[in-house]
């Protein structure tokens, strides 16, 4: 199977994070972390610490105390969106965002929380910035968005909408879900306030793994509240990170993993195999942009990751997605969770096709691809008598 379903999750991860996750589960020396001094209690303590130190390298952050893990980035965004808007307030996310953004703003609604949506640029298929300032409201306290878009790979204008938000003293959440691992992210010095991470895409970490980074401590109430290891006689959770947001016993065998995941990324340069998982797409995109009964939806001009999104005219997605598994080719079809890019783009009957690569892809994978897309376009012409 030639997999380019990577924005869903990575099925090719290096050795060194199945042997962590084995590790753990096989050697009966990681117990519960932060509820014992007794040496296995300490040993998984270590591991979570060291997994903690790995993320804030990886993205900048300025203590690893501002690290708080999670099971993935929608847990990471529920708890930042509902946790830190209050009744009154006002939030903004994006054409781009997926649900996982989308429905935690929609269900404080009820809360009297009031949202709008940045539109996309019908021109250029990119989210357009210059709606920002008039959306912004003396009440609005955050923007959520999107580093890239799930389904086209583009990416947003990150260093203008923090310095609009931060003029009007507005938080910035970024959901790196699709460029962590692929595109640096220097937390400090793009000025995001919050980040909020996936592992078991590009981190290469295993799945029910992921995150939150502060750039400093912002006053996010818990999402789930229970046993911290410490402070227990408290009526709420402690006051500190990461304790105040991590309410039972966190995920210690993946935990190891996504730190093995990281740790493969610091060790082989991670631009550099961001850089080819781009050029991996590009290529694709290249080979396929001359039909005329393809449509690409990526703006190949503008900065995107590794993912392009395309039709076959008068194919839905899901036919298309099928008939490339029958040739050996996984893809992922339909609206992808992102409702308001499919509104914005006139496919909402129709989907996308979405093909995203992953650094373990190859030249092979891409020449695949490209002549069964060329295949199923070229019968489409043959139908239709051109």
């Amino acid at each position: 199977m030639i997999y380019l379903d990577n924005g869903a999750t990575t099925v090719q991860k290096p050795l060194s994070v199945a042997k962590a996750v084995f590790n753990v589960l096989s050697s009966e020396e990681y117990g519960n972390p932060s509820r014992g001094a007794y040496p296995i209690a300490v040993n998984a303590n270590e591991v979570v610490y060291q997994t903690r130190q790995k993320v804030a390298r990886l993205f900048n952050v300025p203590d690893s105390s501002l690290v708080v893990f999670t099971k993935n980035v929608t847990e990471a965004l529920n708890t930042v969106i509902k946790g830190y808007l209050k009744p009154g307030d006002d939030v903004i996310a994006t054409a781009y965002d997926h649900n996982s953004v989308v429905r935690p703003i929609y269900q404080l609604a009820a809360q009297q929380v009031t949202h709008s949506f940045l539109p996309l640029d019908p021109t250029t298929n990119l989210v357009d910035v210059a709606a920002l300032e008039h959306l912004i409201k003396p009440n609005t306290k955050m923007l959520v968005c999107t580093h890239a878009s799930n389904v086209i790979g583009n990416t947003v204008d990150l260093k203008q909408i923090v310095e609009i938000c931060h003029r009007h003293h507005v938080i910035v959440v970024l959901d790196a879900a699709q460029t962590a691992g692929v595109l640096p992210i220097d937390m400090q010095a793009l000025g995001i306030d919050i980040l909020c991470f996936t592992g078991h895409k590009s981190l290469y970490g295993p799945e029910g793994t992921g995150g939150i980074c502060f750039r400093r401590d912002l006053p996010v109430e818990p999402l789930i509240s229970g046993g911290s290891g410490i402070d227990s006689f408290n009526h709420a959770m402690p006051d500190r990170l990461p304790e105040r947001l991590e309410g039972g016993t966190i995920n210690v065998p993946g935990i190891a993993g996504l730190g093995a995941g990281i740790g493969y990324l610091l060790k082989n340069d991670l631009q550099v195999m961001g850089k080819k998982t781009i050029a991996l797409a590009d290529q694709f995109a290249h080979q396929v942009q001359q039909n005329s009964n393809v449509k690409i939806y990526t703006n190949l001009a503008a900065p995107h990751v590794g993912t392009i999104g395309l039709n076959i005219a008068g194919i839905n997605s899901a036919d298309v997605s099928d008939y490339l598994t029958t040739q050996g080719i996984a893809t992922r079809s339909g609206a992808h969770c992102a409702p308001l890019i499919h509104h914005a783009l006139g496919t909402v009957e129709q989907g996308i096709v979405r093909f995203s690569f992953c650094s373990f892809n190859t030249m092979a994978d891409v020449e695949a691809a490209s002549t069964a897309v060329n295949k199923i376009a070229k019968m489409m012409r043959e139908n239709h008598g051109e």
